[in-house]
Order: structure tokens, then sequence, then C-alpha cells
């Protein structure tokens, strides 16, 4: 009886993804995922705050330090977790079932692998790597303090980061929800205890993170042993197959070069930001980053409900489907990202407060969230366009679309306008590379979208006929 009635619940979740009304299916699929995302980015928020109040502007820099070591970790966890999203997503749109089982664990195999891997090589290397980033003698105990306990814990983060996005691609967005304010919940409940209760500091956030990640880790592999998913976790599929390994990754590449590409990119703003300006200058991107994190989040939620929608209809050749949906999620990404303008370009000055009462760093953060953000309506775009291709399997294009921003422009234009502006370079690469990256994703996307509707107008194509 429970087999049948699982079943008929994964029967029903791939009907919805092929006959389902594609506007009212992306909210479906993408409100959950907008609140998960948006739990998350609380949670960086609130961990910012607790340490920004509890600890002071030099653990603000200590966290902000590490990050693209976090950020790096991450990036391996999403190249495995959206590359396997999109083979799973186009292999039940072309009704081969098995095949989309034996991607749920290779992508579970592989983050095993690479989980073990990240702790074995940079534990042992903290200060090395810390060394590397920028860290002043004044930052470096704590951020080496925070960093180690991370990366410790380096599989459960990858693992939760990762895994979660094969709930979305087999169409069950609740539960990649309900895995995402888990985390996010534990580690807010926890934080306050570690860092004011037991004194603890940057190290206590850490060790709150890493509970929470164990903790989804669990849930997350409960659910697709139970029985209660379309795909099941079979213990024999964890064995690497070569070809589908090097699918996903294939496939996943854009999203690491994209999240390596913004953990090279903090980096090399901290370094620049520590050689014109000092700590106080790294704390303030610190939370500016955080704030625009923050407002990035509804549009990864947008993209993720896109993602399965896209590639099950890319595989079933529904290109109707696909241009509508797509053109949909790129009007509410746009004007998601318009609503994230306003509140960061135009009021900063409540935003930067609540992360902490030092009026250097006030004034400081105001200054660098007035710049940064000027352009920030054109990112929902940019975001959604670099998803397509990743939907689609399109490794070039994807890779293009989502380094533009990060390595093709940003980096570059710190690298430069800082040697004429100083520290305000810094701020201003920011809106540079936006309206370069969205012109670029613009060329791209525009074409494919219309084949897509030249398709969609055929019935042959229609219907694969």
């Amino acid at each position: 009886m429970e087999l049948e009635s699982t079943r008929t619940a994964a029967v029903a979740r791939q009907k919805m993804l092929a006959t389902e009304p594609v506007k009212s299916l992306l909210w479906k699929l993408s409100l959950p995922a907008m609140v998960g995302m948006f739990s998350m980015a609380l949670y960086n928020v609130v961990d910012t705050i607790y340490i920004g109040r509890g600890v002071g502007s030099i653990g603000i820099a200590a966290v902000t330090m590490a990050f693209p070591a976090m950020m790096f970790m991450m990036a391996m966890g999403q190249m495995v977790g959206i590359g396997a999203a999109s083979v799973v997503s186009r292999n039940l749109g072309a009704g081969d079932l098995k095949k989309a089982e034996l991607t749920l664990g290779n992508a579970v195999g592989l983050t095993i692998v690479a989980g073990v891997v990240v702790t074995l090589v940079t534990v042992p290397n903290v200060s090395v790597l810390l060394g590397w980033f920028g860290a002043s003698e004044l930052v470096m105990p704590q951020a080496k303090e925070y960093l180690e306990v991370v990366l410790l814990g380096a599989f459960f983060g990858m693992f939760s980061m990762g895994i979660n996005n094969m709930t979305r691609a087999e169409g069950n967005a609740r539960v990649a929800m309900v895995t995402m304010i888990l985390g996010a919940g534990i580690n807010i409940v926890l934080d306050p205890v570690f860092i004011f209760v037991l004194h603890m500091g940057v190290r206590g956030a850490a060790i709150a993170t890493v509970i929470s990640h164990v903790v989804t880790t669990v849930y997350i592999t409960r659910y697709f042993l139970s029985g209660k998913s379309t795909l099941r976790l079979r213990w024999a599929s964890l064995r690497l197959d070569r070809r589908l390994s090097t699918e996903i990754l294939a496939v996943g590449a854009p999203a690491f070069v994209r999240m390596g590409a913004a953990s090279f990119m903090v980096l090399i703003i901290n370094r620049t930001l520590g050689f014109y300006s000092g700590d106080m200058a790294i704390a303030a991107f610190g939370i500016a980053n955080r704030a625009m994190m923050f407002a990035a989040m509804p549009l990864m939620g947008i993209a993720q409900g896109l993602q399965p929608i896209l590639g099950f209809s890319y595989g079933a050749r529904r290109f109707d489907r696909a241009f509508g949906v797509t053109k949909f999620a790129l009007l509410v990404a746009s004007g998601v990202a318009a609503i994230g303008f306003l509140l960061l370009a135009l009021a900063p000055g409540p935003i930067v407060r609540v992360f902490t009462t030092d009026p250097v760093l006030i004034e400081q953060g105001v200054h660098a969230a007035e710049r940064m953000f000027v352009l920030f309506f054109l990112v929902g775009f940019q975001i959604v366009g670099s998803t397509v291709f990743q939907a689609l399997g399109m490794v070039r294009k994807a890779l293009v679309s989502s380094t533009s921003r990060q390595i093709l422009f940003l980096v570059p234009l710190v690298l430069v306008l800082p040697r004429f502006f100083q520290a305000d370079g810094v701020w201003l690469a920011f809106p540079l590379a936006d309206i370069l990256s969205f012109t670029l994703v613009a060329a791209m996307l525009v074409p494919l979208l219309r084949d897509f509707r030249r398709r969609a107008l055929d019935p042959s194509l229609v219907t694969g006929a």
C-alpha cells in the first residue's frame, strides 16, 4: 500500500511538470525555494549581527576573511548538486527513471569524496590559507578559530547544499524548502547560545553552522531512503560511473566556476581593501556583501524553481512550455531585483545599523552600499539567464554567463579601479560589472528564446514527432 502510494505521488509530480500551466507551476516551485533561500540568507544576516554585537567589528572582519574558503566549499557542493539536478530533470522528462536514480547515487558518492578531500587538504593549512586571503595580525586569530571548525564539517555543508537540489529536480520543492528552513532555524537558535551564553565567540558561530549542516544532511538522506521520494537512494548507485560522473561535473562546472569566482572575487576584494583602507573597510564589505546576498537569495529561488520545469520541458521537447516559463521567470526575477535595489541603494543606513553600533563602521558601510548597488536591478536577469543554460546542459554558454560578472568583469575592475579611486574603486566596480554582464547574458539568451518560440510554433517539434 505504501509503495503504491509513493508511485502515485511520483506520477502526480511528473504530471504536474508536464501539464500544469507554467506560470502557476513556476510559483509553486519557486515560492518554496524562495522561502528556503530567504531563510538561509536570514541566517547569514543574523549570524553577522550576532557576531557584530557579541564579538565586534574585528569579528565581522574575521568571518569576512574566512568567506572565500567557505564559498569554495559551497561551490564544490553546488557543482555536484546543480549538475546532477540538470541530468535528473532531463531524464525524468525523457521517462528514464533508472538513470535519474543512478544520477542521485553518483551525486552522493561524488559529494562524499569531495568532502573528505577538502577537509584533509585544508584543515592542516588554515593559517596558510588565511595568509593568502590577506588576514592581518589583528584578524588572523579569530578568522582561524572560525574557519577551522567550518572546514572540519565540510562534507556536511557540501551535502546539505548540493544534494538538496535533487528534491527540486524531482518536483518536490516543499522538502527542499523544509531542509533550508530547518538548517537556518537551528543555526539562528544556536548562535546566541554559543556566542552570548557560552562566550565562545566566532568559534561558537562556526559550531552552530556545522551542527545545522549535520541535521540537514540527516534529513535529506532519510527522505531519499524513506520511499516517499520519486528518486530512491540505492547504495549500489553510490559506486561512481565514470561517464555519468563526468556528465554531472561537466554540467555543474559553470555553477562551480560561478561560486568559485565569487570566492576568488571576495579574496581579491579583501586583499585590495586591506591594502588601501584596512580591516574596517573589510568589515564594511562583509556587511554590504551579506545585505547583497540577502537580496539575491529570492532570485536564486526563482532560478531554482525554473530549473526542473525548463529541464523537464526541454527533455520532453515541449518548446512552448520552455519559452513560456523562461520568459515569465525573467520578468519575475527582474521585478524582485528592482525591489531589492530600492531597499539596498536608497536606504542603506538603517540596514547597516542593524549589524553594528560602531560609528566608523556604519559610515563606511553606508558609503560602500550607496555605490555597490546602483544597478542591482539587473542582477535578476543575469541569474535566471545563466540558469537557463545550466538547465539545458549548454555547458559553454552556462560557463560564460555564470562567470561573466565575477571573473570577466568584476575582478579586472577591482584590480584596476582602486589604482585611481582607492577603496572607492572597489565599490564602483560592482555597478560597472552588472551592466556589462547583463549585456553579455542578453546577447546569448535572446537568440535562444527566439529559437524556443520558433520551435513552439512547429507542431512536429512540440510533440516530438
